[in-house]
């Protein structure tokens, strides 16, 4: 994808939080290009910036100038839209930045037109494992209930613990867990200041603790307000610093009704599965017994996790919602086609399926008709099974282990 962008635009901004890779992705769009990279995060650079930005942005006139964390230093949006509306050859820069472009202090644009934007979370299962994974487009292909996985209770809860940092996929226990509270530090103290409303470190902090502990659940702001111990007239600006520097996810409420989409509270969710353990300082043997309070939520969060990273690759256009009716019917995810059809996901911690799994499920269906194309309860069992017309047991394996 990355490179089919840099060949119509005449910009590529790679944007995801710190540690997920941007930086060797950008450098592997550009190894057969003539191309400058230059990284923000190094004072001397940031300093040559300031001084000239005219001629800081022009110092690859004949190829592509990578730009590193280009938050840094805002305005060089500007010089680098002068620069495109002089010469709107396609790949002229690519950038990457830790937080949204959009919200960061001091003069900047958002060079719309002029740039595409890629945003690239952490290492999905799929890639982990070294191949590519489509989950909705294998649903879309056939009958999901023939799969079968070795995949267990232990391995998904080392696959939580792991999360998708690729630094941390080859560390131990104690190690990975230094290495996510020094990541949580830096980028409240290094990130999150460029934000409006981002200097309040302790708060930030209390913050997205709260929404670990509420993983995958309503986002009732007035709650976290009052367990953080700010003005509730305030939370907004506190959570909109947190989802710009990409550690919180949300997920939108979806109605029937496309004129009152916006009706009902989001879901809110800390994005990699091993900050969010930690910040609940969860283990991955906690999560292993049965009767574990702490997996229900925290694996959902996962799920839909997955969901989201093949969402920028997937063969099919689709957005990612949740439901839940004044009534009572609701559904963990909803995906919604771009013509409009329905995949519903109800996401249980469990290994058995039961009737009561599907009551939303069996409540779209019979809502929507034709347009409902399946309704699947995802759990932790070895193998998947057919439960009713368009409704169907699969293990959440099937997510990354599923093939077209």
């Amino acid at each position: 994808m990355g490179r089919e962008l840099l060949s119509v635009f005449p910009a590529v901004v790679i944007q995801g939080a710190r540690q997920v890779g941007k930086s060797t992705l950008a450098r592997q769009l550009v190894e057969d290009r003539t191309s400058v990279v230059v990284s923000l995060d190094d004072r001397r650079t940031r300093d040559a910036a300031a001084a000239d930005e005219v001629a800081f942005v022009e110092q690859c006139p004949d190829g592509v100038l990578v730009i590193d964390e280009v938050q840094r230093e805002p305005e060089l949006m500007l010089a680098i839209k002068a620069s495109i509306d002089r010469d709107r050859r396609p790949g002229r820069f690519l950038l990457t930045g830790s937080a949204d472009m959009l919200t960061v202090k001091g003069r900047t644009d958002s060079l719309a037109g002029r740039a595409a934007t890629l945003r690239l979370r952490g290492l999905s299962q799929g890639e982990l494992a070294g191949h590519p994974e489509d989950f909705v487009a294998w649903l879309l292909s056939g009958a999901p209930h023939r799969f079968a996985t070795e995949w267990n209770r232990a391995r998904y809860a080392a696959a939580m613990a792991q999360g998708g940092y690729p630094d941390v996929r080859d560390l131990g226990r104690r190690l990975r867990h230094a290495w996510l509270d020094s990541y949580f530090d830096r980028v409240l103290e290094r990130d999150a200041p460029l934000l409006p409303s981002g200097g309040q470190s302790r708060r930030l902090r209390s913050v997205l603790t709260l929404l670990a502990a509420n993983q995958a659940g309503e986002l009732v702001k007035a709650r976290i307000a009052d367990g953080a111990d700010i003005p509730r007239n305030t939370i907004t600006a506190y959570l909109d610093v947190l989802r710009s520097v990409y550690l919180v996810d949300e997920l939108p409420p979806w109605t029937r009704n496309l004129t009152k989409r916006e009706v009902g509270r989001p879901k809110a969710f800390v994005g990699d599965s091993a900050l969010a353990l930690r910040l609940n300082r969860v283990t991955e043997q906690q999560l292993l017994p049965l009767t574990s309070d702490a997996i229900g939520g925290l694996f959902e969060a996962f799920v839909a996790s997955e969901l989201l990273k093949q969402q920028s690759w997937s063969d099919e256009d689709y957005q990612l919602f949740h439901f839940r009716d004044r009534d009572g019917a609701e559904v963990d995810l909803v995906i919604e086609l771009d013509d409009g059809r329905i995949i519903a996901i109800e996401v249980k911690a469990s290994s058995t399926y039961r009737s009561e799994h599907f009551a939303g499920l069996r409540f779209l269906r019979d809502s929507l008709g034709d347009r409902f194309i399946a309704g699947v309860v995802v759990g932790m069992s070895d193998s998947g099974y057919q439960y009713a017309d368009r409704l169907y047991g699969l293990p959440a394996a099937a997510l990354w282990q599923s093939h077209t």
